[in-house]
C-alpha cells in the first residue's frame, strides 16, 4: 500500500455488523406476522422502493402500503428503522483501527444508509464517536454505492488525489468501482472481522 491522506470506512459491514449475510431480514419478517402466506405480497413492496431505500424513501413511511397491501398491522409506534438500527452490531474489532487511522490522516465514512438511519446509529453509540472530516451519506448526497456520482462527491470532498485516498468496503462491487477511479481499497471480510482489521491495521502501520 503507498502513501495515502485519507481514509474512507463503508459503515455497514466494517464499522459495524449489519444484515450482510444473516437472517435478521428473515427474523424481522417473522416478527411482523410476515409468513408463506403473504410473504410476497410483503416482498413486493420491498422491492418496489429497494432502489430508492438508500436515497429518498424513508422505511417508516411505507408502513401503510406494507399493511394495506399484505393485510398484516404493524404493532402501533412501530418504527421499521429503528428496528433494523436495533439488530445491527457492534464490530470492536474495527474500533482501534479507525481511531489509529484518525490519528495519522483525515478519514471519512462512504456509506448507503437510509433517510435518518445514520444519526440514529451514531446516536446509538454502535461505533465509535469520532471527529470524521467527511462523511458521504447516500440519503444525503443523492448517489450511492456503486453509482460513479457518490465517488465523485467523496473526492472532491477529501481534497486530496484519488491516488491518496484508501477506501475500506465489505462488497467487491463497491470496491471495483473506486479501483477504477484510481483508490487505493481494502476488501473487508465480514465473516471474520478480526482478521480484516487486523489485516487492516498492519496494512496501515506499515505505511511510512
Amino acid at each position: 500500500m503507498s502513501k495515502i491522506k485519507f481514509v474512507y470506512f463503508d459503515v455497514g459491514g466494517v464499522a459495524l455488523l449489519d444484515f450482510t449475510n444473516t437472517n435478521k431480514w428473515a427474523e424481522i419478517k417473522k416478527s411482523l406476522g410476515v409468513n408463506k402466506n403473504n410473504e410476497e405480497l410483503f416482498d413486493s413492496v420491498w422491492q418496489k422502493h429497494r432502489k430508492r431505500i438508500c436515497i429518498d424513501c424513508d422505511i417508516d413511511l411505507l408502513t401503510p402500503e406494507f399493511e394495506e397491501k399484505t393485510g398484516i398491522e404493524f404493532p402501533k409506534e412501530y418504527s421499521m428503522l429503528e428496528d433494523f438500527v436495533s439488530k445491527f452490531e457492534q464490530n470492536r474489532s474495527i474500533w482501534p483501527v479507525m481511531e489509529f487511522a484518525k490519528k495519522k490522516y483525515k478519514v471519512g465514512l462512504l456509506t448507503n444508509t437510509y433517510p435518518r438511519m445514520l444519526d440514529l446509529i451514531r446516536s446509538n453509540k454502535i461505533f465509535p464517536d469520532i471527529d470524521w472530516d467527511v462523511i458521504v451519506d447516500s440519503s444525503l448526497v443523492g448517489f450511492q454505492k456503486p453509482e460513479d456520482g457518490i465517488y465523485e462527491i467523496a473526492e472532491k470532498r477529501s481534497g486530496v488525489k484519488p491516488s491518496e485516498i484508501l477506501f475500506i468496503d465489505n462488497l467487491s462491487k463497491n470496491i471495483e468501482v473506486a479501483k477504477n477511479r484510481g483508490w487505493q481499497v481494502f476488501w473487508y471480510d465480514d465473516q471474520d472481522p478480526e482478521k480484516s482489521s487486523e489485516k487492516l491495521y498492519q496494512s496501515l502501520i506499515a505505511i511510512e
